[in-house]
């Protein structure tokens, strides 16, 4: 019990990387905050091309899209597009090439469940917002989207969740983001406890968030 005391739960190492490691949670939630609404707003016109389009084309693209990138692992997306670009003549920077990455794979999770919102939402709902006088954007605007949203808010907080933990990923352009900031103290101190410190500031980061959508989902449930 000691060794693994000294080892994975070291307080003196826990003290010494903290400050450290808070520098890498502000990176981490500064990306989240960056990453995530992007993921939504390209989310949601993903879905909206999939359901409010008479094109059988566009409708192709747009599967094709989803398919592509859902099969895509994020990893080889993000070393694709920052390691790979650069022969093409284009030299991203790393938080750029991160944004596009994740927008590219969190569009497509997101689209998915937008879309599912939206074939939810009764037709009859278009139909009653046009008769009132809005135009088909007034009514996706303030009917059809928002009662898609609230239908599917449940799936977009539990993938915005998954999002965060996948901006580890960053680490791999050396973006100094937490878990990155962790792998490098425990490689200079030989101790995987600040491995273990990083884990307990994700899981003091995303508790909160996890019983806000469990309760959301008890809510459905019920409703149900």
């Amino acid at each position: 019990m000691d060794a693994l005391l000294r080892n994975f739960f070291n307080i003196d190492v826990f003290q010494q990387v903290l400050p450290f490691l808070l520098q890498g949670l502000l990176t981490t939630i500064g990306l989240s905050l960056l990453v995530i609404p992007l993921g939504l707003v390209g989310g949601l016109f993903v879905a909206l091309a999939a359901t409010q389009t008479e094109s059988r084309l566009v409708r192709a693209l747009v599967a094709i899209y989803v398919d592509v990138f859902r099969a895509l692992p994020p990893l080889v997306l993000l070393i694709f597009i920052y390691f790979g670009f650069p022969f093409l003549g284009i030299d991203m920077p790393k938080l750029l090439a991160v944004a596009l990455g994740f927008l590219l794979n969190n569009a497509s999770y997101y689209g998915e469940i937008f879309r599912a919102g939206l074939m939810a939402v009764p037709q009859g709902q278009m139909e009653a917002a046009r008769s009132t006088g809005l135009t088909r954007l007034g009514a996706l605007t303030w009917v059809i989207v928002p009662q898609a949203t609230r239908n599917v808010l449940p799936d977009l907080i539990g993938n915005s969740i998954e999002v965060v933990k996948l901006t580890t990923l960053a680490s791999v352009v050396a973006l100094p983001e937490l878990l990155r900031v962790a792998r490098d103290a425990q490689s200079l101190l030989y101790n995987p406890s600040p491995v273990v410190l990083a884990a307990l500031i994700y899981l003091t980061l995303l508790w909160p968030l996890v019983r806000w959508l469990s309760r959301l989902e008890h809510k459905g449930m019920i409703s149900r």
